[in-house]
């Protein structure tokens, strides 16, 4: 019985690693295989580098490559003359390249004169591989550019090695209760035995779940399609007059006038400024030497005239 309760206390180590994702999972199987076997008895071999467990070298000591996992996905938002044709075509696109529609939807929006034109939105998947095709293909379905793209790509090799090795700590985990309940004697050694399992086995299934999500995402990547009729990005008509037209007319008005007066002031820099300094300024330079010189002549005859005495009669 105390050899059953030692082991029952070795596994507890393990189910915590199991938990954490930044734990060494190999290495604590490991050690509580050794743990095990010494108390049996068995010598207690010696341990391997831990390096090599964790990046997995091969033989001849390089790093085993991983296929990368990769999920990408694409959204666009495109015109087209008739939004209910387009999402049947693209429903039939996403079978064809061993797809599926994740989900549609075809619907009435009003504009701003009250006319009430179709819209649509289609979500499908389609094999990675085949993602370029696809898309190009969706924008065929109109005569002009998509009014937005987007690529996104998400690289979740990580997260998906990770997960690999907690379920592999988690496996061996379950194969060690598992031993340790079929040899237990007493009820609740069984029962504190069988509860340990079924934690362990649930946390098996939710990690599963996730590898499997990744790697169906990996697979099949997803396209989201916003479909717009072609009535609604057309311009805005109210008894002949286009408000549009009338905007646009005036921000063209000012876009010109701008331009006169960016036009005056370069010549005013570039040109006729120079042409000033290069004229006027002599002639006013003269002009004011000529004016200095006539005050200074004057100046110089009215000292040289004689002083009348004072009180004398001509």
């Amino acid at each position: 019985m105390f050899k059953k309760i030692l082991i029952m206390l070795s596994i507890l180590p393990l189910l915590l690693a199991a938990c954490a994702p930044a734990a060494s999972p190999d290495l604590d199987i490991q050690n509580m295989a050794v743990e095990r076997e010494y108390a049996e008895g068995a010598p207690a071999p010696m341990e391997a580098p831990a390096a090599d467990m964790i990046t997995g070298y091969d033989d001849a000591g390089q790093a085993a490559a991983s296929e990368r996992i990769v999920i990408k996905n694409g959204n666009l938002e495109i015109v087209v003359e008739k939004p209910e044709e387009s999402l049947e075509r693209i429903s039939q696109l996403a079978e064809e390249m061993g797809g599926f529609v994740v989900n549609a939807n075809l619907y009435q929006s009003v504009m701003e004169d009250g006319q009430e034109v179709p819209r649509g939105s289609i979500t499908i998947r389609v094999l990675a591989d085949k993602l370029d095709e696809a898309i190009a293909r969706i924008e065929a379905e109109s005569d002009r550019l998509p009014l937005s793209k987007t690529i996104d790509s998400q690289d979740v090799t990580s997260e998906y090695t990770d997960l690999e090795s907690r379920l592999r700590n988690l496996e061996a985990a379950e194969d060690q209760l598992v031993e340790i309940m079929d040899n237990a004697n007493r009820t609740e050694d069984v029962l504190a035995v069988y509860n340990q399992l079924t934690q362990v086995r649930e946390q098996i299934e939710v990690i599963k779940g996730q590898m499997k999500y990744y790697e169906e995402s990996a697979k099949l990547s997803s396209i989201r399609v916003e479909l717009i009729a072609n009535q609604a990005v057309q311009p805005i008509n109210v008894g002949g007059w286009e408000p549009v037209g009338v905007v646009k007319d005036a921000i063209q008005a000012l876009i010109r006038g701008l331009q006169m007066l960016v036009s005056v002031a370069i010549w005013l820099l570039l040109f006729i400024v120079p042409v000033l300094i290069v004229i006027v300024l002599p002639i006013y330079l003269i002009v004011r030497g000529v004016i200095s010189w006539r005050r200074r002549r004057k100046s110089k005859q009215a000292s040289a005239e004689p002083e009348t005495p004072a009180g004398s009669n001509s």
